[in-house]
């Protein structure tokens, strides 16, 4: 029986095997690794992965002869040949070099950021993985290996940046918005050279009319149907035009020829060194010498930029000064490049640092002999606030640095080295003729000290006078000594202005403080609180009265108390020496329409004074409560007094109609502030005690708007003013119901039900006629909802009512454990297990 059941598991387990075998495809499955590398997914994960869905090794390898097969292919051209018809687009394309940039949006690279990569940290000693790895390694590498060593990369550039000198110019070769690519679709140059590739459009009209294109052969010459092929190779476009004259002028005696150029060949050009990327480029036969430095990516960091050589045939025929074009818009230099031109970018001969006040601070490169005025005007120049008068250069003199104050007369002569360093100050933050005032004049500021500004009066004239809260028996005048020290000056401001006192004469830097009275003392406000329209506080005004204050106020409200006034006043006392119980004085008056009758009219208020206005003793508004259902007239009925009780109201509403149920009756309440308050305070308390360990749901806990209060209005009419009689208050809702002969019973029941009243009837009756209990019921916890709102546990004494709800609550449902929960009990199980037969065992020994 064993080994029956043996071969059985390894049937299964070989048919298993089998069928993941066969479960994806060799396309599917080179189609899912680029996928999952596009994903930034490791090579580790991605053997995981096959393996779980049955890749075996076999299939790797033929995957990679499939993918090398493909990239072989591509790699000849065979999926790029194809056959086209006759050119006929005059329209020239560039068919040169694009300069490329590496393609990394397949890798973790976001928003133009590299992201940091992430870690594997998967491990595994299987030799079929360890197989599968190495194979799948072998034709596509791991995509997270390559983006960790791009961003090992990136990291180390961002560093080098950070500490690289910034050299002027430098940047212009890598910016992608310049590349001084050639238009190719300009008016063909007539001294540009044919050469084998070129196509050229050979036109013919007058009395005879033809369009003839070909392409300049490898030997140099265009074929011409009719007559044979004709040479223009090295001849410029002017020169092929006349030989093409020459040679079919007899045939085309009455004809004009034009010969233009269509798409233009390629040439050859060679980008040696101080380069990014020195090397042979393929670019357009328009191309010039500053694009060809755009594809070699730009002049490094030891490269010059004001001496780059372009050799033709051994022979130098252009010097190029990328600095003439930055500075000046040149372009001399700047010439059309011919097939095996050879460009050089050799090492500069001066570089120079300049800092401080420029406005392009950084280094320059220099030509032999330059002067420090030549380094000034690539600067941009001196910045607004740049010390003229001399200038720092710091040089190395053998195995010391020398330092050069270079006047400013002699910038132009000054010839700078290399790595000079040159820095030029900024001018000192004084002023040699300034004098400052403050405070209460109309025109405070500095001013020209001498001429028209030369003492104190003058300056005061000129700031436009002082103004009218001025304190002119007193300003302040800081002056500043020789030693740079600060001394005071007292000014008598009014003695001088009438003349009775000596003016000052004023000197460099001295400022006038004229304080104002308002800024000398506390500002100064009135209160006023209580029934009037706009309580507050108001600034104080001199000699405003109460009844001033009152109508600026806004006046009185309805509800004011005419009867009382109260005003608050402050105790000063300056002189005292002690401390004294008395700590404000209050006056009270009484008004009417506005004006004191009792108490001492056109009282003045003084700063700080507090005006309070009592309200009416025992007003208050009205208070409303509303009567619904079966009541003779219901609606909205006014409170009395105080302590109105529920059974007046009903008689107000005229009692109670004949199908009224007045055990049913219930009353809702709106909550106050006050009880929302305590019900707050309860609920924070509750949640304190629930993180200790107690159960308590707080949600259970918030009242919302309203409450429902049970009373028993029956009682309350046949006993009037008894505890059953309640006091009502402003908002309450009382709610007569009709008679309703029915019991609802919900919850954990069979069958939920709504059934006729029985009288004498108990619980257990009401359970049948809804199927009986739940499965899940708590029986124990049943409880009663009576229309008058009063909830009870259902028992002997509470029992259904016409007009009931009973709800019976289910047992809360257990949880059921996890399959990790049940194999940790079963791991666990058989531990103890062992523990105890091992126990036993020795027991035994």
């Amino acid at each position: 029986m064993k080994r029956y059941l043996v071969s059985i598991f390894m049937l299964v387990v070989s048919m298993t095997a089998a069928i993941a075998q066969s479960s994806m495809t060799d396309q599917q499955i080179m189609e899912y690794v680029i996928e999952e590398q596009q994903k930034g997914t490791s090579q580790s994960q991605i053997v995981t992965k096959l393996m779980q869905r049955g890749v075996t090794i076999d299939q790797i390898r033929s995957v990679k002869d499939k993918y090398e097969r493909q990239m072989n292919n591509q790699g000849l051209g065979v999926k790029d040949i194809t056959t086209t018809g006759k050119n006929t687009d005059r329209l020239r394309k560039n068919n040169g070099n694009k300069k490329q940039s590496a393609n990394v949006s397949q890798y973790r690279i976001k928003d133009g950021n590299i992201k940091e990569p992430v870690k594997n940290t998967y491990d595994s000693n299987d030799p079929e993985y360890l197989l599968m790895h190495k194979e799948l390694s072998s034709f596509m590498p791991d995509s997270t290996e390559i983006y960790d060593q791009m961003y090992l990369e990136q990291m180390m550039r961002d560093r080098e940046d950070k500490n690289k000198r910034k050299i002027f110019g430098h940047d212009i070769f890598n910016n992608n918005n310049l590349t001084f690519e050639p238009n190719m679709n300009i008016a063909t140059p007539q001294d540009y050279r044919l050469g084998p590739g070129d196509a050229v459009f050979i036109d013919i009209y007058g009395a005879s009319q033809s369009t003839i294109e070909s392409t300049v052969s490898p030997d140099g010459t265009v074929t011409i149907e009719g007559y044979g092929p004709v040479s223009v190779s090295g001849l410029t476009v002017a020169e092929a035009n006349a030989r093409l004259r020459s040679t079919l002028g007899t045939r085309y005696s009455s004809s004009r020829i034009t010969l233009t150029v269509g798409q233009t060949r390629t040439i050859t050009i060679n980008v040696m060194g101080e380069v990014e990327t020195p090397g042979t480029y393929t670019v357009s036969a328009f191309a010039t010498v500053f694009h060809a430095l755009y594809m070699a990516g730009g002049i490094n960091d030891i490269g010059t930029l004001r001496n780059i050589k372009v050799y033709r045939h051994n022979r130098l025929v252009s010097v190029v000064d990328i600095y003439d074009y930055i500075l000046n818009g040149k372009l001399n230099g700047n010439i059309r490049l011919t097939d095996n031109d050879v460009i050089v970018v050799g090492p500069y001969d001066c570089l120079v640092n300049i800092a401080g006040k420029v406005k392009r601070p950084m280094f320059y490169e220099m030509k032999k002999n330059e002067s420090l005025g030549s380094l000034l005007k690539y600067a941009g120049g001196f910045t607004g606030n740049a010390y003229r008068k001399s200038v720092k250069v710091i040089r190395k003199a053998g195995q010391k640095y020398s330092i050069y104050d270079v006047d400013e007369f002699d910038i132009n002569s000054f010839k700078m080295n290399d790595e000079d360093s040159v820095n030029v100050d900024s001018v000192i933050p004084r002023y040699s003729n300034m004098v400052e005032i403050k405070g209460a004049v109309f025109r405070p500021g500095m001013y020209q000290v001498g001429g028209g500004i030369s003492t104190v009066r003058s300056l005061i004239e000129h700031a436009e006078g002082v103004t009218e809260d001025a304190f002119t028996a007193r300003a302040v005048m800081h002056r500043m000594k020789p030693d740079r020290t600060l001394e005071v000056l007292s000014v008598d401001v009014a003695g001088i202005m009438a003349g009775k006192e000596p003016d000052i004469p004023l000197r460099n830097e001295d400022v006038l403080y004229i304080p104002s009275k308002k800024e000398l003392q506390e500002e100064r406000i009135i209160t006023i609180h209580g029934e009037v329209m706009y309580p507050g506080t108001y600034q104080y005004a001199d000699n405003e009265t109460l009844e001033d204050f009152v109508l600026q106020a806004g006046g009185l409200k309805n509800t004011a108390s005419v009867m009382k006034v109260d005003v608050s006043r402050r105790i000063f006392n300056p002189k005292a020496t002690s401390v004294s119980d008395t700590i404000a004085r209050t006056f009270s008056f009484s008004l009417k329409d506005g004006f004191v009758i009792d108490g001492e009219p056109g009282f003045v208020l003084q700063p700080f004074d507090e005006v309070y206005v009592r309200a009416i003793p025992g007003y208050t508004e009205q208070k409303n409560v509303s009567i619904e259902g079966e009541v003779l007239y219901s609606g909205t009925y006014t409170l009395a007094k105080k302590s109105q009780r529920l059974s007046e109201v009903i008689k107000q509403a005229g009692g109670l109609t004949n199908t009224a149920y007045p055990e049913g009756a219930r009353l809702v309440r709106t909550i106050t502030p006050e009880e929302r308050m305590r019900m707050e305070n309860v609920i924070k308390m509750a949640q304190a005690q629930s993180g200790k360990g107690d159960t308590i749901d707080t949600k259970k806990l918030d009242l919302g708007e309203t409450y429902a209060v049970g009373i028993n209005l029956d009682m309350a009419m046949e006993h009037p003013g008894s505890n059953y009689d309640i006091v009502l208050r402003e908002g309450d809702r009382i709610i007569v119901p009709e008679y309703s002969g029915t019991v609802k019973i919900s919850g954990d029941v069979m069958y939920p039900n709504t059934v006729a009243f029985r009288d004498g009837e108990n619980l257990k009756y009401y359970i049948d006629q809804a199927g009986g209990w739940g499965n899940n019921a708590k029986k124990s916890q049943t409880y009663i909802i009576y229309m008058n709102g009063t909830i009870a546990k259902a028992s002997r004494k509470n029992k259904p009512m016409p007009g009931c709800e009973i709800v019976v609550p289910s047992k809360p449902e257990a949880r059921k454990l996890t399959v990790a929960e049940m194999v940790a009990i079963g791991s666990g199980t058989a531990s103890v297990a062992t523990m105890i037969a091992t126990i036993a065992n020795l027991i035994k020994n």
